[in-house]
């Protein structure tokens, strides 16, 4: 599998929780369908890239889903935090996560969490 980002190769990752991909390079993730659901948990363990590498390829948009790879993904936002933007295939419902991303998605901060309740 190569990442939809950098195009290099993704490790395929055994967790106890749940297998996931992380590009060699970039440290990018792709989860499966409600994969993330399964490894929000341990987001600070496997999101082990820099964030600011991950900024700077987030900036890349329009890329092909990995898996269906002729399927342009998505991006989305996570809700109550809209600084967050990931891939989403509209076929297979994988996510891919720029370095840093699936971290910072898994964490809330205290004026998120009361945006997200008050709105």
């Amino acid at each position: 599998m190569k990442c939809p980002k950098c195009e290099s190769n993704m490790e395929h990752i055994h967790n106890p929780l749940a297998d996931y991909e992380q590009c060699t390079n970039c440290k990018g993730l792709w989860l499966d369908m409600l994969e993330d659901q399964d490894l929000k948990s341990v987001a600070d363990a496997i999101d082990n890239g820099d964030p600011e590498v991950g900024k700077t390829f987030d900036q890349k948009t329009n890329v092909s889903c990995p898996v269906c790879s002729n399927s342009t993904m998505i991006r989305m936002v996570v809700p109550g935090q809209w600084h967050i933007n990931f891939e989403q295939c509209s076929s297979c419902k994988g996510r891919f996560y720029d370095a840093g991303e699936f971290k910072d998605a898994s964490e809330k901060t205290l004026g998120e969490y009361l945006k997200y309740l008050f709105g």
